[in-house]
């Protein structure tokens, strides 16, 4: 199985990046390659809960639907996806938001996958290198775009 991870220092709350990232339906607007995505169910309570989400992803020739599970702990600024359906053996993804108490916060991100097909896998590869490079970017880039510079200004992302 394939695994990345990556830590990312951000000028904005915890709270502020879970709710970004925690916005899946908005994830087209900004996340590279991610052409579409649909909420299919709902089991929310109090912002915490499970959700199924649908993507479309597209980059050149690729062009792949999968679904995913996933679970939002906002007491815990927490986000796990789990793979569900699609071109892949395994998929998952954690983000971790943790505040400083000088202000800002960190991100912490995991994923990890395998494709069903060797092939799309080893093909795949270098798509996936420069998506995950690009993907925690995108979203601190969003923050920028929604929360301000030092993250004080604007409101958190819609739920």
């Amino acid at each position: 199985m394939t695994s990345r991870r990556t830590t990312t220092d951000v000028p904005f709350s915890a709270q502020q990046m879970y709710d970004l990232v925690a916005d899946v339906e908005h994830y087209p607007q900004f996340l590279p390659w991610c052409v579409a995505l649909r909420v299919i169910d709902r089991n929310i309570e109090n912002g915490a809960g499970t959700l199924g989400a649908e993507m479309i992803v597209a980059y050149k020739v690729f062009r792949e639907k999968f679904r995913s599970k996933v679970t939002l702990d906002p007491a815990a600024h927490s986000i796990d996806a789990h793979y569900t359906e699609g071109p892949f053996s395994a998929l998952r993804t954690r983000w971790r938001f943790t505040d400083y108490a000088e202000g800002g916060s960190n991100i912490d991100f995991f994923i990890e996958f395998r494709f069903r097909s060797v092939l799309l896998h080893t093909t795949a590869m270098m798509v996936f290198e420069k998506a995950f490079a690009r993907m925690t970017d995108a979203f601190v880039e969003r923050a920028f775009e929604i929360y301000g510079d030092d993250g004080s200004g604007g409101q958190a992302a819609s739920q």
